[in-house]
């Protein structure tokens, strides 16, 4: 059901669309994601998660006006300066000592910043997702990387937070707020589902 031509309508590359293909179909039938609106929702929102489906891993090279307007609770002035333009550091501060992770001196927040076409972040759901995966995800955290388990780990989210359920109703916002917390980037992801529901053919 999905094809290369149908993520390049939501922004792939020639590229990433090859490559993306069989493991996107082979998790949506995994997961049950195979009505048009089903489909159709999950896409948009990994298009947007994504970047197209050029990025699987987390940006976290802020400058200190960006650490504090997205990280308000975590940094100062002084703080956000000293942490600018370095990720590591930056995703340690932010995810340590929660989501499973040890404290910031441990850099897990860096080694379980967030993968896959859904940013799966934290030790603790690294740990769920490779157990439903059948893959040892907090020894190999680069795994989701991989175009295979990149899907995969979209679909165990997606099947865990029960978005099927959502998506046959086109509940756009609420499969956004499961998926990011609030409603970031909302109206991109309702374009690029809508597209993606055009390009199935489906209503």
């Amino acid at each position: 059901m999905i094809t290369a031509a149908i993520l390049q309508e939501l922004g792939a590359s020639w590229r990433n669309a090859a490559q993306y293909v069989a493991p996107l179909n082979a998790t949506a039938e995994r997961y049950e994601i195979t009505t048009p609106r089903r489909v159709a929702c999950w896409l948009g929102q990994l298009a947007h998660e994504s970047r197209s489906f050029s990025t699987v891993v987390e940006n976290l090279n802020y400058s200190a006006p960006r650490l504090l307007a997205v990280f308000p609770k975590y940094f100062d002035a002084q703080s956000a300066e000293e942490y600018a333009r370095n990720p590591a550091r930056i995703a340690s501060r932010v995810y340590g000592g929660r989501m499973g992770n040890g404290s910031e001196a441990t850099s897990d927040g860096w080694h379980f910043r967030g993968r896959g076409l859904i940013q799966i972040t934290g030790r603790e759901n690294y740990e769920r997702c490779g157990n439903a995966l059948g893959v040892d995800l907090t020894r190999r955290p680069g795994l989701l990387e991989q175009p295979m388990y990149a899907a995969l780990s979209a679909g165990w989210f997606w099947d865990r937070a029960k978005l099927n359920d959502r998506a046959d109703r086109m509940d756009i916002a609420g499969i956004t707020r499961a998926i990011n917390g609030g409603t970031n980037g909302a109206e991109d992801r309702i374009q690029l589902t809508a597209k993606a529901l055009r390009a199935l053919g489906g209503l």
